[in-house]
């Protein structure tokens, strides 16, 4: 089954190294950066082919899909890691300090403490900590300024308190402030380490006056206060937002300190220029006019203020992430201390796609696959030139597995080094094994005398089924598989497949998704066609044999639409449970004997037909999975037509229209390990023909994927049908019980099939069903009661992949 899991990609930070002292433009606050994950899906059966076993296994059981979120979020993955702080330009240069908050100077400004901070090994205070330490030594209860503690002596710290000289309040542990600092309650620090902590803070630019005292308490252990005056700046009314992505970085250039005023303002003067310049090369970001209306209501409540642009960066960040922009971030904010602040983004433009193979080691190597077979699979949104969204790269994780090609997928955004600001797309592959097959093998159990189960025989059955995937690199294939019941006397009943598969018709580079299929067949069926009804003793099976060629070509319009058009040429020989060839059904006659006399099986009389029909479906899917129930809608339309070449000429027109609703009863929460909603099924299938139309092709009604509660054809055969049910699904635990309702009726023309075998075996023509069920793994379990004859049932069936409404189609 498909999972979704996170956490199974590694981190990928996007390190922009932004401009250090006054390379920043003026009054401008730089700030930290963000990390995007890989998104990968893994096949934990990398030999078991997917395709020939589609009717064997359940949906997903070759590939485990797995997603990991990029998730990110600019601060907030800071916050977890207080190394990751961005500074704030602008700031006052020292504890004590003051000035240079607004205009841009001070040692400080442009963040290259912080990133000093990022990229140092001393820089963390709660770097080589050890739970050993000693006691302050000085009585309890006393204020201690930093410079007076001793540099020999490791103190544990009880508490950490933030305090605001200009409200005169401290601020509580929630508060961002409280996520700059890496001195955490409980833990032990030399004077060095807390003198670090507070040159940092002081640096930043988040504070134009900040300081640190310790207070002993009685047990030995200090409480720190971090009392400070937060940066301000003049009142903004107007907000811009500015994409620098891939725009040429400023290099850090240091001032000299012996400048003279004038040559400062030059300078000053020189930086505004080109601030400007670089605000004129930028391009507009994404962010909407909602969002940008919200900040200005933020910008409305007074001075710019540190919070105040924190609280700007987490709601335009908030929006890139919430929209699938994972690796966007908000790298500085520009313009200060005038009447519009200017944020820069850095939204994550794709430079290069870059595909690579890998071998089962996780080596580079030479795939076979054609690289233009990956590419046509990307989303237009994951091409060079576009933002990466993670929504685009999921997208490509399902458009390659769906290839069924590789055992392992990961689609990797990294930052680009030769790029400022870009993301290269790496989609690594490991390739399954071209050549594959399979044996698997099945006992037949029917009932015996009294009811109980017995061994039909002790002749094993089953399937061998091979697979030749990705011929020439351009996934072109070919499956063959062989079905009998008997391998020990394979000769009576021996059926096969050899189908070969072309996908791209119209060449790789083409747009247009055309699929062509050419099969061989061979294939016998019990016919539903000769079923006696309710009361009726058991008829004689009629064995429907068919052996042809299929070709058709399957034209995928969306990954929701698809039509198939093709040509189908066979040779249909029905057959009596001898194996002897039978041109009429058969009726038990009350003396036990047998008669011949039934409705005629084939059009020509003969037990023989030929024909050559054209073949025709259109399907419109846009069914999807919310936490594994199916939700959506499903619409079928398929229609055989006749040529007139063949026994009797026949010219024939079969139509079938299937409707099928998944409704939603509930919204849930989606995620991995989350409950699906309870889901409301309603069903509808139209069939008819005109024309020729032979016994064994006739619409049957009853059976578990027609109308459950009867047996295959039970109800009838017929020209037209309709059938209608309504199901109700209600998620248990791990699986769902559900309630449904059925009806089948052949619209009065069972008379029209020739023989009228409805009425020559005592059919209604019509009937009802309803009952309750549970799904057991692959197992159902349904108590149904039949309408016609008042009695209930009960039944265990094994599901294939394919959920009952799709089998009805």
């Amino acid at each position: 089954m498909a999972s979704i899991s996170a956490g199974t990609g590694h981190l990928l930070p996007l390190r922009h190294h932004r401009r250090s002292h006054l390379t920043s433009p003026p009054s401008a606050v730089p700030i930290t950066t963000t990390r995007c994950h890989k998104i990968s899906s893994q096949n934990p059966n990398p030999n078991k082919h997917s395709k020939s076993t589609h009717s064997k296994s359940p949906l997903f059981s070759v590939k485990n899909l797995a997603i990991s979120a990029a998730a990110g979020v600019l601060f907030h993955v800071a916050y977890k890691n207080p190394s990751l702080i961005g500074g704030f330009g602008g700031g006052g240069g020292s504890s004590g300090g003051s000035g240079g908050g607004g205009g841009g100077s001070g040692r400080g400004g442009g963040g290259g403490g912080w990133w000093r901070r990022l990229l140092s090994p001393e820089a963390n205070a709660d770097e080589n900590q050890s739970s050993e330490w000693d006691s302050h030594g000085l009585p309890a209860d006393i204020v201690v300024q930093l410079n007076k503690l001793s540099g020999f002596k490791k103190y544990k710290v009880s508490d950490l308190v933030f305090l605001d000289k200009v409200k005169s309040i401290t601020v509580g542990s929630d508060d961002s402030f409280f996520e700059m600092v890496s001195i955490k309650s409980g833990g032990v620090y030399t004077k060095a380490q807390l003198q670090k902590e507070l040159e940092t803070l002081a640096t930043c630019g988040m504070f134009e006056k900040v300081d640190l005292e310790a207070k002993t308490n009685a047990d030995g252990t200090i409480g720190l206060t971090v009392s400070f005056t937060e940066s301000t700046w003049e009142e903004a009314d107007h907000f811009k937002c500015i994409n620098v992505g891939l725009m040429q970085q400023s290099k850090a250039v240091d001032v000299d300190e012996n400048m003279t005023e004038k040559e400062k303002m030059d300078y000053m003067r020189n930086q505004e220029r080109d601030y400007r310049r670089r605000m004129e090369r930028a391009r507009p970001c994404m962010l909407p006019r909602s969002v940008h209306g919200e900040i200005l209501q933020i910008l409305g409540q007074g001075n710019v203020s540190a919070r105040m642009l924190q609280n700007i960066r987490d709601r335009v960040q908030k929006w890139y992430h919430d929209e699938g922009y994972a690796c966007a971030q908000v790298v500085n904010f520009g313009n200060l201390n005038t009447n519009e602040v200017v944020c820069e983004v850095v939204e994550g433009d794709i430079t290069r796609v870059v595909i690579q193979f890998q071998d089962k080691l996780g080596n580079v190597c030479e795939g076979n696959t054609a690289i233009g077979v990956v590419k046509r699979e990307l989303p237009k949104q994951l091409q060079k030139g576009n933002v990466f969204n993670i929504e685009a790269g999921k997208q490509a994780l399902r458009n390659i597995n769906s290839l069924s090609l590789f055992s392992n997928i990961e689609v990797n955004p990294r930052p680009d080094e030769k790029n400022e600001g870009g993301i290269i797309v790496e989609i690594k592959l490991k390739e399954l094994e071209q050549k594959s097959a399979e044996v698997s093998t099945e006992w037949s159990i029917v009932p015996g005398r009294g009811g109980r189960p017995t061994l039909a025989s002790i002749q094993p059955g089953g399937t061998v089924s091979f697979e030749h995937r990705n011929i020439k690199g351009l996934n072109r294939s070919l499956l063959g598989s062989v079905t009998t019941n008997n391998f020990l006397n394979p000769q009576d009943d021996l059926s096969f497949k050899l189908e070969y598969v072309h996908p791209y018709l119209d060449g790789i580079s083409n747009s247009r998704n055309r699929t062509l299929r050419t099969s061989v067949f061979n294939s016998r069926k019990l016919s539903p066609v000769f079923t006696g009804g309710p009361g009726v003793d058991e008829v004689p099976p009629i064995w429907v044999d068919r052996a042809g060629v299929k070709t058709n070509i399957t034209e995928n319009f969306t990954r929701q639409s698809k039509f198939t058009y093709g040509i189908v040429m066979e040779e249909i020989t029905t057959r009596d449970e001898s194996s002897h060839i039978s041109s009429n059904g058969q009726r038990v006659l009350p003396n036990g004997g047998i008669s011949a006399d039934g409705p005629p099986t084939t059009l020509s009389g003969t037990g023989i037909d030929r024909m050559v029909f054209a073949q025709a479906n259109i399907t419109r899917d846009n069914t999807k999975f919310v936490n594994g129930a199916i939700v959506g809608e499903r619409n079928v339309f398929q229609l055989d037509q006749g040529l007139g070449i063949g026994s009797k000429f026949p010219i024939f027109n079969r139509h079938q229209l299937t409707m099928t609703r998944f409704i939603q009863l509930k919204e849930v929460e989606e995620g991995a390990g989350k409950p699906p909603p309870p889901v409301l099924v309603l069903h509808g299938h139209y069939g008819g023909c005109v024309g020729d139309l032979p016994s064994y092709d006739a619409f049957t009604l009853g059976g578990p994927y027609s109308v459950r509660g009867y047996n295959m054809g039970e109800i009838g055969a017929a020209r037209n049908i309709l059938e209608l049910a309504a199901e109700i699904r209600i998620p248990v635990r791990n699986t769902h019980v559900y309630a449904f309702a059925e009806h089948g009726n052949d619209l009065g023309s069972s008379k029209d099939v020739k023989g009228n075998p409805t009425e020559v075996y005592r059919r209604m023509g019509q009937g009802s069903s309803y009952g309750v069920g549970a799904k057991l793994g692959l197992v159902r379990a349904e108590y149904a009661i039949d309408h016609n004859s008042g009695t209930g049932a009960l039944f265990f069936r094994f599901e294939s992949c394919l959920e009952p409404f799709e089998m009805k189609e």
